[in-house]
């Protein structure tokens, strides 16, 4: 049986519906003007199939793990990914990111709900992939902060935007090969023990290419004490 929607999701959203009326709304993946996310693009929208990694998410044409969660095992205990970085997603995630479209996290909320409730993930608290203090400056936000917040309060979770701190600044992933970036983001995070100890969390970001950034993630997390983490991003791209 479906989760009753917890009231302050209700009024979370009805406060960003509310202002379609002061600043009319156009489609995060194709401009139209009247609406976020309209039917056009969500019919074009390429959600992943069943052929993916069981452990990274990855598209995966055999059975059981990739050869790199073969290899190496991540920390985290499952990542999934609603869709391809493709189409109306790749331009949706790129205006929320680069063009200061923030109500589309909200957009986004309901699939990524859809996905929490169909793996029966039970977790104990959200928490986003921090951003530097440097690009968080410069762009004013985190976009993940954006998703995770409103998923946070769909599922009557906690959210803790503290939970996860970035130690270091890090260098853009973009252009970088897997080894890279597994280089760039080491160590790069850390959990907070007080906050996450002994927890089942639910790291969210938009979204997901080798799974690196993830991956440092739950190992900051993991050493300050959380008993699972799980992974989940609007995207992932080849």
């Amino acid at each position: 049986m479906p989760k009753p929607v917890q009231p302050a999701y209700h009024l979370y959203r009805w406060l960003w519906g509310s202002l379609d009326y002061l600043f009319p709304p156009s489609c995060g993946g194709c401009g139209t003007s009247g609406t976020l996310w309209c039917v056009t693009c969500q019919t074009n929208v390429r959600e992943l199939g069943p052929n993916i990694c069981d452990k990274c998410g990855q598209p995966w044409d055999f059975p059981g793990l990739c050869f790199r969660c073969e290899s190496e095992k991540p920390h985290f205990s499952m990542l999934r990914s609603w869709a391809s970085y493709s189409g109306p997603v790749r331009e949706a995630i790129r205006r929320m990111k680069y063009k200061r479209d923030i109500s589309l996290g909200i957009v986004f909320c309901d699939p990524l709900f859809a996905m929490v409730e169909g793996l029966d993930w039970q977790v104990d608290a959200v928490i986003p992939v921090p951003l530097g203090v440097a690009r968080l400056q410069e762009r004013g936000y985190n976009q993940a902060v954006l998703i995770a917040r409103p998923l946070a309060l769909r599922i009557g979770k906690p959210f803790l935007s503290k939970g996860l701190i970035r130690v270091r600044e890090t260098r853009s992933q973009v252009g970088l090969s897997y080894l890279q970036r597994k280089e760039n983001v080491s160590a790069a995070f850390r959990g907070v023990e007080k906050l996450v100890s002994g927890l089942s969390v639910l790291v969210i970001d938009d979204v997901a290419t080798s799974s690196a950034t993830l991956n440092a993630c739950a190992h900051g997390l993991q050493e300050a004490g959380a008993q699972d983490i799980r992974c989940l991003t609007l995207a992932r791209a080849s």
